[in-house]
């Protein structure tokens, strides 16, 4: 049994994710950024919204960002937690 804190399964939705260079990208980004990105992620990525946003939607499935939004504007940030089960259980294979 591997020292790891999430099964096969769930390894392989988030490599998924990150299976594409624009979600890598996004990711990326919000990890340098450090924080809540308020800022918009069309300004990060020459894509339209539209795809971004099924990129975002991805990553928030595999639990590799959250999102929450208020009002007048969405907080986009990496799960560190969830990043660092990733390293983990990439680094055991």
């Amino acid at each position: 049994m591997r020292d790891t804190e999430i099964d096969a399964d769930d390894l392989a939705r988030m490599c998924k994710a990150l299976a594409h260079p624009a979600r890598i990208q996004l990711l990326r980004h919000l990890i340098d950024y450090g924080e809540c990105y308020f800022g918009k992620l069309t300004d990060v990525l020459p894509l339209a919204p539209s795809t971004i946003s099924q990129h975002v939607s991805i990553l928030k499935e595999a639990g590799l960002i959250e999102g929450s939004s208020d009002v007048q504007r969405v907080c986009y940030c990496v799960n560190q937690e969830r990043l660092r089960e990733l390293k983990q259980a990439i680094g055991a294979l």
